[in-house]
């Protein structure tokens, strides 16, 4: 008797495929990292509170974060045969291609290499995240044939990323707007990064290995690479005026506009309020307050035509334009904050692993039987 088919799911979509402590999406627009509001979270804590809050369970204590904080500085250094590896790449590399190749290379270096028990893991967590940041930067500098900043003493990653660009120590709402956004990008429940990073780690392979698949999908327009997207869609618009017959044409030849749609969230992403909040507060701080009615606009005529909202890339990519961060570096910046959040969810896998294997339903022919040709 043949197997009876099993209900197919385009994409996965709506499919609950494991279990998670970490982080809830609510489809009506909630998200919470371990039971709190990502929006308070943004509003209160720092990312080095969220990143130990999203890998510990819990938020720490003044002298848990500070030693959390000690250990993120002590960390940080990238050994320079790395450096020198990211050096051999070709000039037209793009960034992402440095960081996937430096984090391959940096789990070579790692101490607690080929171990997969919880403490190792939670070991190499904390080194990720110290050394995505300035193996990101100093992939840039070295793409533009320049020689890395030095190391430098700026408390939290967010100094060190906006340091690591300029060789400057940056201003506080500089840093503090940064600080948010790597909170609000910091974990995302079951996205494809985060779900491949999963399958990876159920083949019980080192973490490095799952994190080197979370950036690669990471990587592709529709999923981190769509707020570099959308800052080409709000330069190529200009004017808040220009916007409503901009989505029209492109709706017309049935091309998608970044920025927009969620596969969750049915009423929008709960994170935009924060940072369309943020981009009105730099706007006013930098003299720059063009972005945020192109913006609103593309929300108001998107809803109209298509009954889409906003998700946090619409918002998220004028915010790092106007922080002077590289359009190339929006993604890498991503996975900057990511990290800590596929770290949480290689470590919870693997405690408690059973191998990802799921089906397919197979549409090919029907069976027969192998004919040799006679010519």
């Amino acid at each position: 008797m043949s197997e009876q088919p099993q209900p197919y799911s385009p994409g996965l979509a709506g499919v609950i495929a494991g279990e998670s402590a970490i982080c809830w999406v609510d489809p009506n627009s909630g998200l919470r990292y371990r039971g709190y509001d990502v929006e308070e979270l943004a509003s209160e804590a720092s990312f080095e509170q969220v990143a130990w809050l999203i890998l510990h369970g819990e938020l720490p204590s003044k002298g848990e974060l500070a030693e959390f904080n000690r250990q993120l500085v002590a960390q940080r250094t990238i050994p320079p045969a790395v450096l020198d590896i990211l050096r051999k790449l070709p000039r037209g590399a793009r960034a992402m291609d440095m960081l996937r190749t430096g984090v391959s290379a940096l789990g070579s270096f790692d101490p607690d290499l080929g171990k997969v028990d919880h403490d190792a893991n939670m070991r190499k967590s904390v080194r990720l995240l110290a050394r995505l940041t300035p193996l990101t930067t100093s992939g840039w500098q070295i793409l533009h044939e320049k020689n890395p900043f030095p190391g430098d003493d700026q408390p939290s990653l967010a100094e060190r990323f906006l340091f690591g660009l300029s060789g400057k120590p940056p201003q506080p709402w500089q840093s503090d707007a940064l600080d948010t956004i790597l909170i609000l990008y910091a974990e995302h429940e079951f996205n494809a990064s985060t779900f491949a990073a999963r399958v990876t780690a159920s083949t019980l392979p080192d973490m490095y290995s799952c994190i080197v698949s979370a950036i690669g999908t990471l990587e592709g327009p529709l999923h981190g690479g769509a707020n570099e997207e959308a800052m080409k869609v709000l330069e190529e618009i200009g004017s808040p005026q220009r916007a409503e017959q901009w989505v029209k044409d492109h709706l017309a030849r049935k091309e998608k506009i970044m920025g927009f749609g969620h596969r969750v969230y049915k009423t929008g992403d709960s994170r935009v309020p924060t940072m369309r909040k943020l981009l009105q507060t730099i706007g006013k701080q930098t003299g720059q307050t063009q972005w945020l009615p192109i913006c609103q606009k593309l929300e108001e005529v998107m809803e109209k035509e298509k009954g889409l909202f906003a998700n946090l890339d619409l918002y998220a990519a004028p915010v790092l334009h106007l922080l002077e961060i590289p359009v190339p570096l929006n993604t890498p910046l991503f996975a900057c904050s990511r990290v800590v959040g596929w770290a949480a969810h290689v470590t919870e896998q693997q405690d408690h692993n059973r191998i990802i294997r799921p089906r397919s339903q197979y549409t090919g022919p029907a069976p027969r039987k192998f004919v040799q040709a006679e010519t």
